[in-house]
């Protein structure tokens, strides 16, 4: 075995004194004696905090925290892992809101009239919400030009009531204009003299007449055209509908149409189908 001197200095003198250390060399260990440091420094159990057993250990341990400390993901219907939980999207009901044949998904057919002329119409219906008084769907027309034989518009429409009186206020429709159209409904008469006063408000749940206005915005699918030579969607419809015949009747009003009055005649499509559904 090799010997290897160290010199210290020495506290009687100073002289230095030599001090033999022997080093041992190293001999190979068994398989078996491996497997036994290996089996007991897996069940290590000191407590001194630079152990290598502690320290990975301490590792594992951290990365075991470390889901519950991260950030739940928001998980969808279409992508989510096998061990996450149902998540529900949303605790509100999406209902679906009817009054009559007005819901999302039923068709009215019938004519408009323009003087000595008539021109099928057919309007679907996509949007009822009665909390906000809104409407919306597809207003088709045929035959109104003979460079478009058939054309369809969207439209967004107001239900008469609590959030939108009987005045229009825009649209350039002024107060004896709605006056004047209004009036065209017989259905209409009662309220002729009181619809402008302040405390009038009409409900449209507690009667068989449901009123309101349909605003044609823009023309399906071709959404950029804004001028087509014959047609004009830059009117408004005046509209009735009653509920006991499921009938709808209307008049457009535009303020550069010199014919005003041109009416819409509307008849509700029966379906065989369910109607009603709801999203959870």
């Amino acid at each position: 075995m090799p010997i290897l001197s160290v010199s210290t200095p020495s506290s009687s003198s100073n002289s230095t004194e030599t001090i033999p250390i022997i080093i041992e060399k190293p001999t190979a260990v068994p398989a078996a004696t491996s497997a036994s440091a290996a089996a007991t420094a897996a069940s290590c159990d000191c407590s001194v905090p630079c152990c290598k057993q502690h320290a990975t250990e301490s590792v594992k341990d951290v990365a075991k925290q470390l889901p519950s400390n991260r950030k739940k993901r928001n998980t969808s219907l279409v992508s989510r892992d096998e061990d996450d939980y149902w998540v529900d999207i949303s605790n509100k009901r999406l209902r679906n809101t009817r009054l009559g044949a007005l819901y999302a998904g039923s068709r009215f057919k019938g004519v408009q009239k323009c003087g000595i002329s008539k021109y099928n119409v057919m309007v679907d219906i996509q949007h009822v919400d009665l909390k906000e008084s809104k409407i919306s769907g597809y207003l088709n027309i045929e035959g109104l030009t003979n460079e478009c034989p058939e054309l369809t518009t969207f439209f967004e429409g107001e239900i008469i009531g609590p959030q939108y009186p009987f005045l229009t206020r825009k649209w350039q429709a002024q107060q004896y204009i709605d006056a004047l159209h209004w009036g065209k409904f017989p259905s209409f008469e009662p309220y002729l003299h009181t619809f402008n006063d302040d405390d009038f408000t009409y409900d449209p749940f507690d009667n068989d007449f449901i009123y309101m206005r349909w605003k044609e915005h823009f023309l399906v699918p071709d959404h950029c055209v804004s001028n087509i030579e014959g047609a004009s969607f830059a009117g408004f419809y005046y509209i009735c509908y009653q509920r006991s015949t499921n009938e709808i009747k209307g008049f457009y009003f535009y303020h550069n149409n010199p014919e005003w009055f041109q009416q819409l005649v509307l008849e509700h499509v029966e379906e065989h189908s369910f109607s009603n559904f709801e999203f959870r």
